[in-house]
C-alpha cells in the first residue's frame, strides 16, 4: 500500500502487500471448493486473512432469520464465550450501522472511538487499544446487506485505508458466493426433505388398509393378521399364486408397523442371475469386479432401520441360499469384495408362488432357510376363491384408469358378465390388464365385448370355477352350481353399491347399472335387499 508522503510511487513493501494479497485471494479461491458448510467456509477465510496478511480477530456476522438482530457465524481469535457475547441490532455500534448504511466504516483507533462497543470483550485484555484498527465492510447477496466481515489490524501510521477496505471488499465478495451456495443447498436439502415426506405420505396413504380392495371374508381374514403382525417385529412370508398382491400385502406390512418412517425397499430375486445377487443385496467394495468403479451399498444397508422385501424368495439358487441364512442368524455381512462387517436392523419379509415344503423334500430349497423364513405364513387366495372381490375390483381399476387416460368410459352388461364368468388364472394383476385394455381400446362412452382382451373374449379353455372340468362350448365355462352361485353374490354386491351410491333410488341405480326400473325391482326382492 501506499505510505503517506511517498508521492504515490510504489515501493518495495507494496509490491510485498500485492503479493500476499493475490496470494491470499488464490488460498481463499480453493477454500469456497472444499465445503459446503458456510461456518467451516468462512473459518477458514479468516484464519487465511490472519495468517497471510496479520488481520487479527476477524469475524462474519449475519443477520439471523426473522428479526434484525447479527450474530457471529464464524470468528477467529476469539474464544468461544466472546463469540457467543457477540449480538448486534442492526444500526447498533459500528457493525450495526454497517449493516444499515451498506457503507464500510474504518476505526482507526478503537480506544478512540465511544461507538466502538466491542461487546465480545476479545480487546479488553489489551492494554494500549488505540494501537487496534477495526476495519468493517457489508456482505452483500443481491444487493441486500446479509452480514459483515470485519477485522482488526495493528495501527499504523498510515492513511488512507482505502485499500485494506478495498480488499476486504473483494473478500466479503467471495463470502457473499459462499452464502448464496449455502443457500441453494439448504433450499435444495428442504426441497427433498418435503419431497421426501410427500412421497412417503402418498405411499402410506396407498398402503391404507381402505386402499386395498377386498370385501370377502377371505381377505378379510387376510387384513386381520396383517393387522396383527404389523405391531411385532416378526419375519413374515407370504405364500400365493402369482398375482394375488403380495407386494402390496408386504407394503402394508410395512406402512403401518412401527418402522413407518424407516424405507421399504424391495427385490425381486428371480429377475437377478446369481453372480448380481451378491452386488444387489449385500453391495460391494469398490475394485471388487470389473466394473465395480466405487463403492455400492447392497438392499440390505438401504433398508437399515426399515423392512427389506425379497419377493420370489423360492427362486434363490441353493447355493446363494447359505449366504443369506447367515444374514438372517447373524444381521450382519460384508459387501462383496469388502473386509468390513456391516450390521443392520431390518424387518424382513418374503414372498413366493412355489411350494417350498416340497422344494425342501427335494432338496432345491435348505430346511434351515425355510424355518427361518417360515416364521409367520400368511396365504393370500386367489382371486377364483373370493370371486365377490371381482365387481368391486373392476370399479376400482376402472375407476384409475379413466382417470389416467382422460376418458370417462363405462363398461356394458354383457362385458360385466363376462368378467364375472372368467376364472381369473391370473389374479388381481391380470384383472388389472383386461380393466386397462378396456378402457384404452374403448372408442365408444361404453365398452363392448370386442374391448376386451381375446383371452376373455375366448373364454377359458375349461371350467376351472368349480363343477365338471369339461371343455365348454361357444368358448364359455359350463354353468354350474358353483358358477352360478358365485356370479349371483357378485350381482348382489354390485347392484347394493349402485344403489347406496345413488341413495336407494332404484330407478337411478337402474339407469347406472344400465337394466330397466322393473328388472331392478325383481333383483330387490331376489336378494332382499332394504334399505
Amino acid at each position: 500500500m501506499t505510505p503517506q508522503g511517498t508521492g504515490g510511487g510504489q515501493t518495495s513493501r507494496d509490491l510485498e502487500q500485492q503479493l500476499l494479497e493475490l496470494a491470499t485471494l488464490y488460498e481463499i479461491s480453493k477454500v469456497l471448493t472444499e465445503s459446503l458448510d458456510l461456518k467451516v467456509t468462512c473459518a477458514k477465510i479468516l484464519r487465511l486473512l490472519s495468517q497471510l496478511l496479520g488481520m487479527e480477530r476477524g469475524t462474519f456476522m449475519m443477520r439471523e432469520p426473522g428479526n434484525s438482530r447479527l450474530s457471529i457465524i464464524a470468528a477467529h481469535g476469539m474464544s468461544p464465550d466472546e463469540i457467543s457475547r457477540g449480538k448486534y441490532q442492526v444500526g447498533e455500534g459500528i457493525v450495526g450501522r454497517v449493516v444499515a448504511t451498506g457503507s464500510p466504516v474504518v476505526i482507526p483507533s478503537i480506544g478512540a472511538e465511544p461507538l466502538f462497543l466491542d461487546r465480545t470483550g476479545a480487546r479488553t485484555h489489551i492494554i494500549n487499544r488505540d494501537t487496534i484498527t477495526f476495519i468493517c465492510v457489508p456482505v452483500k447477496v443481491r444487493g441486500e446487506v446479509v452480514g459483515v466481515l470485519s477485522a482488526d489490524r495493528l495501527f499504523e501510521d498510515r492513511v488512507p485505508f482505502d485499500k485494506d477496505v478495498k480488499f476486504l471488499t473483494i473478500v466479503a465478495g467471495s463470502i457473499a458466493q459462499a452464502v448464496r451456495i449455502s443457500e441453494m443447498v439448504r433450499d435444495e436439502k428442504q426441497r427433498l426433505l418435503d419431497e421426501n415426506l410427500n412421497l412417503k405420505s402418498e405411499l402410506k396413504g396407498r398402503y391404507r388398509f381402505d386402499n386395498i380392495v377386498g370385501i370377502s371374508d377371505k381377505m378379510q381374514a387376510v387384513f386381520g393378521q396383517v393387522d396383527r403382525v404389523g405391531k411385532s417385529n416378526a419375519t413374515v412370508i407370504l405364500r400365493g399364486e402369482s398375482g394375488t398382491g403380495k407386494e402390496m400385502i408386504a407394503g402394508l406390512i410395512h406402512y403401518n408397523s412401527p418402522r413407518a418412517q424407516g424405507p421399504f425397499v424391495k427385490l425381486n430375486c428371480a429377475a437377478l442371475p446369481e453372480s448380481l445377487l451378491e452386488s444387489e443385496l449385500f453391495g460391494h467394495a469398490r475394485g471388487a469386479f470389473t466394473g465395480a468403479v466405487g463403492e455400492k451399498r447392497g438392499r440390505f444397508e438401504l433398508a437399515h432401520g426399515g423392512t427389506l422385501f425379497l419377493d420370489e424368495v423360492g427362486d434363490l439358487p441353493l447355493s446363494f441360499q447359505v449366504k443369506l441364512l447367515r444374514v438372517l442368524q447373524e444381521r450382519q455381512f460384508e459387501r462383496l469384495g469388502g473386509v468390513d462387517t456391516i450390521s443392520v436392523d431390518i424387518r424382513l419379509i418374503t414372498a413366493t408362488n412355489k411350494p417350498l415344503e416340497e422344494a425342501v423334500r427335494n432338496g432345491t430349497f435348505r430346511e434351515d432357510l425355510y424355518y427361518r423364513l417360515n416364521v409367520i405364513p400368511i396365504f393370500l387366495p386367489p382371486l377364483r376363491e373370493r370371486f365377490e372381490d371381482v365387481p368391486p375390483l373392476i370399479e376400482h381399476y376402472l375407476h384409475r384408469f379413466n382417470r389416467e387416460n382422460g376418458k370417462n368410459v363405462r363398461i356394458s352388461r354383457g362385458v360385466y358378465e363376462m368378467l364375472l364368468r372368467y376364472p381369473w388364472p391370473g389374479n388381481i394383476r391380470e384383472l388389472q390388464h383386461a380393466v386397462e385394455h378396456v378402457v384404452v381400446m374403448s372408442t365408444e362412452p361404453e365398452a363392448n365385448e370386442v374391448d376386451l382382451p381375446i383371452a376373455i373374449q375366448n373364454g377359458p379353455p375349461f371350467a376351472v370355477l368349480g363343477g365338471d372340468p369339461a371343455r365348454s362350448t361357444a368358448g364359455e365355462p359350463p354353468q354350474t352350481a358353483s358358477t352360478l352361485s358365485a356370479i349371483e353374490r357378485a350381482e348382489k354386491t354390485f347392484i347394493v353399491d349402485a344403489l347406496e351410491k345413488q341413495g336407494w333410488v332404484q330407478s337411478k341405480a337402474a339407469r347406472v347399472l344400465g337394466i330397466t326400473p322393473r328388472q331392478m325391482g325383481y333383483k330387490i326382492r331376489k336378494y332382499g335387499l332394504q334399505k
